[in-house]
């Protein structure tokens, strides 16, 4: 029980700093696709390197549930990383907004995307709605199915698996911001889009997150399945 406790702080501290750190750095950049792509790929690495020897650095739904499919983690382990990773983002979009409320920053006449929320479209349509499951769904699966593999025993990725992470996420980050803002996180969306609801009233994001809730999960679903059906006869 100790050591699952270790594990949630470990994954509430991590997710808190993706939040801040990265969905900050879109705020402040109002978007800029490469700082943006780069702030979340670097803040995975580094929190890779520091809690990753304790909870495996998961720091998202998504990637949990590919652990779980993949037989890497119990359902008891699961529900515990969730709920941390939920409560840390959620704290980390809290600090964000919060420090530039304080701070004076035009919170409540930035545009959502510049807030680090992700949205399909102003005006949601079957087309939209769809199209924004399959970005989700595809990047996510590319990012989980990565971590699978560079994580496995004999993967040969050894310590520079962090590294490869981040720079995954850091490509997935660079096709998904113009088409999503890119999710494949539902910990980071739910987090930005209450942190936005709370600063600025504004209810388009959190209406839109259960897009980036269940395509992100589906995601990490399918790349669990993939990788079984690929590598089973390799050990986990």
């Amino acid at each position: 029980m100790k050591d699952l406790l270790k594990k949630a702080v470990a994954e509430i501290i991590g997710t808190f700093v993706l939040v801040f750190f990265a969905c900050g750095v879109a705020a402040l950049t109002s978007g800029h696709l490469v700082p943006t792509a780069l702030a979340f790929g670097l803040v995975i690495v580094a929190m890779a390197y520091s809690i990753g020897r304790i909870s495996g650095c998961h720091i998202n739904p998504a990637v949990s549930l590919g652990c779980l499919l993949a037989k890497r983690m119990t359902l008891k382990e699961f529900f515990v990383y969730v709920c941390a990773q939920i409560i840390g983002g959620f704290l980390g979009a809290l600090a964000l907004f919060g420090i530039m409320k304080m701070a004076g920053l035009p919170i409540a006449e930035t545009a959502a995307s510049n807030l680090a929320v992700n949205y399909g479209s102003e005006g949601l349509t079957a087309g939209t709605i769809i199209g924004a499951l399959l970005v989700e769904i595809i990047l996510t699966c590319v990012f989980v199915y990565v971590i699978l593999n560079v994580t496995a025993e004999n993967s040969g990725a050894g310590k520079k698996a962090g590294i490869i992470i981040g720079l995954t996420l850091t490509l997935v980050h660079l096709i998904g911001i113009p088409l999503t803002g890119t999710s494949v996180n539902p910990a980071r969306s739910l987090a930005t889009a209450l942190g936005n609801l709370i600063f600025t009233g504004d209810a388009t994001a959190i209406s839109q997150v259960w897009m980036f809730i269940v395509g992100p999960l589906l995601g990490g679903a399918l790349a669990a399945l993939l990788y079984g059906l690929l590598h089973k006869e390799q050990k986990a």
